[in-house]
C-alpha cells in the first residue's frame, strides 16, 4: 500500500517552511557580462574584417594605377605638377646631369606650345617650367622685345601683309552713280627666323651634386645670353643670320619720307642738341609721328642719352622728363614712356640716338616655341657644355610707326 504524499502546511502568514529554499534568478550577472563581451568581440571582429577588406581593395587600385603609369608613360597628365615633377622633370634632370637620355626617349607628354619630344639629331627640348622661366626673363629685360609685337610661328618665315590704301568713300545721292573704290596696294614683309645659340658650361662634379639646382642655373645662363644677343640684333642687326634691326634700314628726312625708309628729324647741331631751344627737337620728333601711332608710342634711348635728355626744360622752365609715380612704372618724356635700351647708339655726329614710335605696330618679332638643349661632355673636359638653341627673327613691319632723331645739321 502506497503511502500518501506528506501534506505541506503553511505556517503563520502563509509562508513556506524554512526547510524549502527560495527560487534563484533565471540569469546570473556573470552570464550577462560574458554574453555582452562575446557580442562586442564579434562586432569588433566584423569591423576589423571590413576595414581589412577595404584597405586591400585600395591597395589593389593603387597597384593598378602604378602599373598603368609605368606601362603607358604617354598618358596625358592631370596637372603641371604631375607631368613636370614626376615624369619629364626627372628625365630631363638625368639627361643634364649624366647624359642619360633613355628616360627622355621613352617619354612623350602632351603640352601646349612647348612639347617634350625627342629631336632627331640628339638635342632635347627643355621642360615647360625652364622654358617659361627663360621666356619670362626675355620679356622682362630692357629690350625692344618688351614693346614690340611678338608672334609664335611653326614655319621658317613669318609674312606681314601691309595694305597702303584706304577704301575710297564719297557722299552718295539717290540717283548719282557711286565711284568704284581704289584697288588695294599690298606689300609683303617676310621675317626669316634665325638660330640663336648659347653654350654655358658646368663641371661634372658640380652636376653630380644633387643639391645643385641645375635647371635654375641653366635657365639663368641661357636667358642672360639670349637677352643680350636679341637686344643688340633687334636694334642694329644686319639681317645676316640674325634679325634685322630697325636702325639698319635706310633713313630719309621726314619731309621726304616714303615707304621702305624710316623718317628722321634733325637736331640742327652736329652730335648735340641745338644750342638754342634744344627741346624743340624732341617736340618735333613727337609730332612727326602720325596721331594714330602716338597713342601707344614709346621713346627708346640708352642711359647716356637719357642723362642728357633728363636735364632738358621747356620754355617755361619745366623739365620734359618725369619719373614714374609708382614702383616699376617707366619714366616719361613729354608724357610718353621711355625704354632705356643700352644697345642704342650714344649721342654722336649724325647718330640716331633716340627713336620714338609705336613699336607694337612698327616692329615684329617672330619665334618658334621650342628651345633645344644638346649636352656635350667631350669638348671641354672636365666641364660639360650645354648647347642651347632657339629660332627667332625680327624686322620692321610698319615704316610709318617709327621715327628717329638724328644728331646732325640736316
Amino acid at each position: 500500500m502506497t503511502n500518501p504524499a506528506p501534506q505541506v502546511q503553511a505556517g503563520a502568514g502563509g509562508d513556506l517552511p524554512a526547510s524549502v529554499p527560495p527560487a534563484l534568478p533565471t540569469t546570473a550577472p556573470e552570464t550577462e557580462l560574458k554574453t555582452a563581451l562575446q557580442g562586442f568581440a564579434q562586432e569588433f571582429g566584423d569591423y576589423h574584417a571590413e576595414i581589412t577588406r577595404k584597405l586591400s581593395q585600395q591597395e589593389e587600385r593603387l597597384t593598378m594605377l602604378d602599373r598603368k603609369t609605368a606601362l603607358s608613360p604617354a598618358r596625358p597628365v592631370l596637372s603641371q605638377a604631375d607631368g613636370g615633377a614626376s615624369l619629364h622633370h626627372k628625365a630631363f634632370d638625368a639627361y643634364l646631369r649624366r647624359g642619360d637620355d633613355t628616360p627622355l626617349r621613352g617619354l612623350e607628354l602632351e603640352a601646349k606650345g612647348l612639347n617634350t619630344q625627342v629631336a632627331a639629331d640628339g638635342g632635347y627640348l627643355v621642360d615647360p617650367e625652364t622654358a617659361s622661366a627663360i621666356r619670362g626673363v626675355l620679356h622682362a629685360t630692357a629690350s625692344i622685345r618688351a614693346i614690340a609685337s611678338v608672334v609664335t610661328v611653326e614655319a621658317g618665315t613669318f609674312d606681314v601683309l601691309v595694305d597702303h590704301t584706304d577704301v575710297s568713300t564719297g557722299w552718295a545721292s539717290e540717283t548719282a552713280a557711286l565711284a568704284e573704290s581704289d584697288t588695294p596696294k599690298i606689300d609683303r614683309i617676310s621675317i626669316r627666323l634665325h638660330e640663336l645659340a648659347a653654350m654655358p658650361k658646368a663641371s661634372q662634379r658640380l652636376l653630380d651634386d644633387s643639391a645643385f639646382d641645375i635647371e635654375g642655373w641653366l635657365a639663368s645662363r641661357i636667358a642672360a645670353k639670349f637677352a643680350r644677343a636679341e637686344a643688340a640684333a633687334f636694334i642694329s642687326g644686319d639681317g645676316l643670320d640674325k634679325p634685322r634691326g630697325f636702325l639698319t634700314h635706310d633713313t630719309v628726312d621726314d619731309a621726304l619720307w616714303e615707304w621702305g625708309n624710316l623718317g628722321y628729324i634733325a637736331t640742327g647741331a652736329e652730335g648735340d642738341f641745338a644750342p638754342v631751344n634744344a627741346s624743340d627737337a624732341i617736340v618735333d620728333l613727337v609730332y612727326a609721328l602720325g596721331a594714330t601711332y602716338r597713342a601707344n608710342a614709346v621713346f627708346v634711348m640708352n642711359s647716356k642719352t637719357a642723362g642728357a635728355v633728363r636735364k632738358m626744360k621747356d620754355a617755361d622752365g619745366r623739365f620734359l622728363w618725369s619719373d614714374g609715380l609708382a614702383a616699376g612704372e617707366p619714366a616719361r618724356l613729354m608724357g610718353y614712356p621711355v625704354l632705356v635700351a643700352e644697345d642704342m647708339p650714344d649721342i654722336a655726329p649724325n647718330s640716331y640716338a633716340i627713336a620714338f614710335g609705336d613699336f607694337a605696330a612698327g616692329y615684329t618679332i617672330a619665334e618658334r616655341p621650342d628651345l633645344r638643349v644638346l649636352r656635350d661632355p667631350f669638348s671641354a673636359k672636365p666641364h660639360v657644355l650645354f648647347y642651347a638653341t632657339k629660332r627667332v627673327g625680327g624686322d620692321v613691319s610698319d615704316f610709318k610707326a617709327i621715327k628717329l632723331l638724328k644728331f646732325g645739321q640736316n
